[in-house]
């Protein structure tokens, strides 16, 4: 089997995982999903903390399944891999403990538009077009490219996207709230990189909790979210580490440093 999906540490608690299948212009075939989950599992299991997702192929990021193995598994044929890949890329995507960034340098559509909803952030190249086309296959979406969609862009802006099977810019995306940075051609990999650095140094506790809060809050309505939101901060709060960073921080206020100062005060994670 071919190898299409490399798995590498640019740093401590940091992976890169890139998919590069060239022959099919990364669509996504059961066999490159099935490396692409395997790959965010054994950085996990390593101990990243951030994961990053990008493409190796120029032009494109992760596009539509690979139409030869949805047709071959729908007719009960053979397939280069389960199907069932796909729900295990999800669910790796969904651990708490490994916060995802899509770094989008390309086109995406369809599932591997799918798999970058699913992240929990997106930076997105200025040339790329997001697409869910597939309407115009004679298909419905299946693993978020409505349900998770339109709770990130509005039901509004989804129905757009999905009933036309119309691409939209990056730069459209991000203004309707589906990517958080627009960056120029060539620039997504270093960028998420480097938002990835930040991450990792971030708490671990702290920041696998507020991502759990994040998924739990798609899942519940406003009253149990925040129930469960104030659970998940008493959890939290109480421990060692919390307490003895409150404290470190207070004392630099104390000592009359500004919010500015102890937080940052330009536009990065």
């Amino acid at each position: 089997m071919a190898q299409i999906v490399t798995l590498e540490n640019p740093r401590e608690g940091v992976a890169l995982v890139t998919m590069t299948n060239p022959a099919i212009n990364n669509h996504c075939s059961w066999t490159g999903v099935a490396q692409f989950a395997a790959a965010l599992k054994n950085a996990r299991e390593a101990g990243a903390r951030v994961a990053v997702l990008a493409s190796g192929v120029p032009g494109h990021w992760f596009e539509h399944a690979w139409l030869q193995d949805l047709a071959d598994g729908i007719e009960g044929k053979p397939t280069t891999a389960e199907g069932a890949a796909w729900f295990h890329a999800l669910r790796e995507i969904g651990q708490t403990n490994v916060v995802t960034i899509a770094a989008i340098s390309g086109d995406c559509s369809g599932g591997g538009a799918e798999l970058g909803w699913a992240c929990d952030l997106r930076i997105a190249e200025e040339q790329a077009l997001f697409g869910q086309p597939e309407v115009q296959i004679a298909l419905t979406t299946g693993i978020g490219g409505t349900s998770r969609l339109a709770r990130l862009i509005g039901r509004t802006a989804a129905a757009e996207m999905i009933m036309l099977g119309r691409p939209m810019t990056a730069r459209r995306i991000y203004e309707l709230g589906g990517v958080n940075e627009v960056v120029p051609k060539g620039r997504a990999v270093a960028v998420a990189l480097e938002w990835a650095a930040t991450l990792a140094s971030r708490p671990a506790n702290a920041l696998a909790t507020l991502k759990r809060i994040l998924i739990e809050n798609d899942d519940l309505n406003l009253t149990e979210a925040l129930k469960t939101e104030q659970q998940l901060f008493q959890g939290v709060a109480t421990t060692p580490e919390s307490i003895q960073t409150m404290r470190t921080i207070q004392a630099r206020f104390d000592r009359g440093e500004s919010i500015r100062a102890v937080y940052g005060n330009r536009r990065k994670p």
